[in-house]
C-alpha cells in the first residue's frame, strides 16, 4: 500500500488528475474527522462540515500545479494544511461578521450518512472508548464536546497523531518540539481527553 501511495503522489506531482482523485478518496475519512475536530463550535454552528471538506478538496484540485513534491507525506501535509487554512479563514469570517444566533440557516453538521458517522467514529476510537450501545451521532457530539475543552496544543497533537497519522518525528518538526516532548505532550493530551470523557459519563 505504501508503494502504491508513493506512486500516486509522484503522479500527482506530475499533474495527473486521476492520481489526485485517488489520493483524495484515500484520505477522505481522515479529512472528515480532521475538519470536524478542528472546526470548533463557532464554525460548526454556521457551516456544514461536509461542505468544508468538499471545499478543501476542490481547492486542492484547483491548485494542483502547486504540488511539486512527489511523496505521500508531502501530499498529506498539503491536504491537511489546506483544510486548516480554510478553517482559520472561516473562523475569522464568522468572528468578524457577528451573524445570527448559532444554528440559524446552517445545516446541522451532525446530520449525515450513518456510514460516514461510523467511519469518523473509527478514528475517534483511537483516543476514546465509545459505548457499544451509543448512537453514532450522540457519540460524535460527546467526543467533540470534550475535545473542545482541550488546549490548542493538545487538540493539535491528537489530530496530527491519531487522525492525520503523522509520525512522532513529523509532528515534532511541525510543532517545533523534540520527539520526546511530542510523546509526553500526546500522553498528557490523551489522558486529559480521557478524563473529560469519563466526567461526561463515558464508558
Amino acid at each position: 500500500m505504501d508503494g502504491e501511495l508513493e506512486s500516486l503522489a509522484a503522479a500527482a506531482a506530475r499533474g495527473e488528475r486521476a492520481a489526485v482523485d485517488a489520493l483524495l478518496a484515500r484520505y477522505l475519512p481522515e479529512l472528515r474527522a480532521f475538519v470536524r475536530l478542528r472546526a470548533g463550535p463557532l464554525i460548526r454552528a454556521h457551516e456544514s462540515s461536509s461542505d468544508l471538506v468538499q471545499s478543501t478538496c476542490r481547492e486542492v484540485l484547483e491548485h494542483l500545479d502547486r504540488f511539486r513534491f512527489p511523496s505521500e507525506s508531502a501530499f498529506r501535509h498539503w491536504l491537511f494544511t489546506t483544510a486548516l487554512r480554510k478553517l482559520s479563514n472561516r473562523r475569522d469570517y464568522w468572528t468578524a461578521a457577528k451573524r445570527a444566533a448559532p444554528g440559524e440557516g446552517a445545516e446541522n453538521p451532525l446530520v449525515g450518512a450513518p456510514q460516514a458517522d461510523e467511519a469518523i467514529l473509527q478514528f475517534y476510537a483511537s483516543f476514546s472508548t465509545p459505548s457499544r450501545t451509543a448512537i453514532a451521532r450522540e457519540e460524535l457530539e460527546r467526543i467533540e464536546a470534550a475535545f473542545e475543552q482541550l488546549s490548542e496544543e493538545h487538540r493539535e497533537v491528537i489530530t496530527l497523531a491519531r487522525v492525520v497519522g503523522l509520525s512522532r518525528a513529523e509532528i515534532a518538526e511541525q510543532m517545533g518540539r523534540s520527539e520526546v516532548a511530542v510523546r509526553a505532550l500526546l500522553h498528557r493530551a490523551l489522558a486529559r481527553l480521557s478524563d473529560l470523557l469519563v466526567q461526561d459519563g463515558g464508558c
